[in-house]
């Protein structure tokens, strides 16, 4: 739980900086691919490849695919035919989608963890709920494929690391998933990109410079190891605290209006949803974890 609420207060913080720095002002998928390549920098050298199952090698490049590609491409794309409320709105059923492929994967059905992803998806409703306008049918199909990439890609990541362990530490295999997310940031750009757009000043080039290191690179590699900690509901309602931590974020550093009351309301729904996940949770049965030898050997290095 550590790690995953660390990356929730960067990533709020991450929101506000593309918000007021990037968007609309620096091309999307640049954004996308120099996050990406710094993320790859400091991961790949890292990198381990031999005796490791090809299966997990390969998994981490769909997920890294997962949640670098396919949740950009689409993501970035839905802003054409909705309002920024409408994105904030869609982007809220990512826990129903965490919890529903974790049990997919996993060949069981955990009512009280879709129950309780289902109580933090109203969280978030109500704090993000905007009257909606327009021909939203659209967008609405291109955010439903970038959240089910990107909670595929958290699954993927967790179950991967549960079922072949390894005597690597995590940091030596992380490499592979940045890998995977060149596959498609590269050509993204290449093909989608526009050069004229690309930043054009020292904070723009910092907020990358940090956004890469940081929320990518740091962040993802937390967030993964913190996801093999808990179980798939508790992963899948983390997934919405985001919510109310980066509306907070934004109102207190960059004094931007909001509904206090209903972003409280809110949050304290989605806290809600943690308990009553921890009470549909079987006596004495752990999430997978990292086996701990490769957590020594990670912290020790």
């Amino acid at each position: 739980m550590p790690y995953l609420i660390v990356v929730t207060v960067l990533w709020a913080f991450s929101f506000s900086l593309i918000g007021v720095y990037l968007a609309g002002q620096v091309d999307s998928d640049f954004a996308v691919l120099v996050r990406v390549a710094i993320a790859a920098a400091i991961f790949v050298p890292l990198l381990r490849w031999r005796g490791l199952p090809q299966r997990l090698i390969g998994g981490l490049w769909l997920a890294g695919a997962l949640q670098f590609g396919v949740t950009y491409l689409c993501l970035y794309r839905s802003f054409a035919v909705l309002t920024v409320p409408e994105v904030l709105l869609f982007t809220v059923l990512t826990p129903i989608y965490v919890t529903l492929l974790d049990d997919a994967l996993a060949r069981r059905f955990n009512a009280w963890a879709l129950l309780a992803a289902g109580v933090a998806v109203g969280g978030g409703i109500l704090i993000r709920f905007q009257p909606l306008t327009g021909d939203y049918l659209l967008g609405f199909v291109l955010l439903q494929i970038a959240n089910a990439a990107f909670a595929a890609g958290q699954v993927l990541c967790r179950q991967l690391l549960a079922r072949y362990p390894t005597e690597e530490a995590l940091h030596r295999l992380f490499g592979h998933f940045f890998l995977g997310a060149m596959l498609l940031a590269v050509p993204s750009f290449l093909i989608f990109g526009n050069p004229a757009r690309l930043p054009q000043s020292a904070i723009q080039w910092g907020v990358l410079a940090w956004m890469g290191v940081f929320a990518t690179a740091l962040g993802m590699f937390w967030w993964v190891k913190g996801s093999t900690k808990v179980d798939a509901g508790t992963l899948a309602i983390m997934n919405e605290l985001h919510v109310p931590a980066g509306l907070l974020v934004n109102v207190l550093i960059w004094n931007r209006d909001a509904d206090l009351p209903r972003l409280a309301a809110g949050g304290g729904v989605i806290l809600l949803s943690l308990g009553l996940n921890r009470l549909g949770r079987k006596p004495g049965k752990k999430p997978p974890e990292i086996p701990e030898k490769l957590a020594r050997q990670a912290a020790a290095r």
